[in-house]
């Protein structure tokens, strides 16, 4: 499984997670509990795994092992404590890592917000796990709401929620997920302002597919731009 080259990575980043699952329908998605901390923030990277029950160590030790472009993807098996807030954010944003995805809970999300590096977590609490367990950039899978993420998995996220895919998926993905927002970028512009433009549904073929469907033939709904 050969990871996406700069260029690849560069198109995901620029693409709307909903459009690379409307161009793959397959593609893993975590729990939607787990949301956006920072809003407006868009994220693509290779995972890096970490498991910390109720510990912020190994997250603070692993902000610090990651690579630049990678996201770090949190599992907190307790999940009672916030395992990660400024201080790993600011750390994580210094070495360049794309993001930080916490199956379990953050805090600190005023100055998340400020920082400004992508955070996903089930929630904030103000009382933070303790600092003994040693442990640090897990080698393994883990499961992130639900979703089985080893490391080298894609992971993608904005407002819409996240999303894990892996290399070979998203490669196969892009173009179609680029058509996605052209056609969507010509709807709206057709559309325009007020009563003048053209409705969503006459830029669709809404009428033949709603019959087809009807009388119970195979159809599929399409933009006509």
């Amino acid at each position: 499984m050969d990871p996406l080259t700069p260029d690849e990575l560069g198109r995901v980043r620029a693409l709307a997670t909903s459009s690379l699952c409307d161009a793959d329908k397959t593609l893993a998605l975590p729990d939607p509990a787990i949301r956006a901390m920072v809003s407006h923030a868009r994220m693509a990277g290779p995972a890096v795994t970490v498991v910390a029950p109720d510990d912020h160590l190994p997250v603070l030790a692993a902000a610090g092992e990651a690579p630049a472009g990678s996201v770090l993807v949190v599992v907190n098996p307790r999940g009672a404590r916030a395992v990660a807030g400024e201080l790993v954010a600011s750390e994580a944003r210094r070495r360049g890592l794309a993001g930080m995805v916490i199956d379990g809970y953050c805090r600190d999300v005023a100055a998340l917000r400020r920082i400004g590096l992508p955070v996903f977590a089930r929630g904030t609490t103000p009382a933070s796990g303790s600092a003994r367990d040693p442990r640090g950039l897990d080698e393994g899978p883990v499961a992130l709401g639900g979703v089985p993420v080893r490391p080298g998995d894609l992971v993608l996220g904005d407002d819409d929620g996240l999303a894990v895919a892996t290399p070979d998926q998203l490669r196969a993905a892009l173009a179609g997920a680029e058509e996605v927002e052209r056609a969507e970028a010509a709807v709206l512009a057709g559309m325009g302002e007020g009563r003048d433009g053209r409705s969503l549904a006459d830029h669709t073929n809404l009428a033949e597919h709603r019959a087809a469907r009807a009388a119970g033939q195979d159809s599929s709904l399409r933009f006509l731009v």
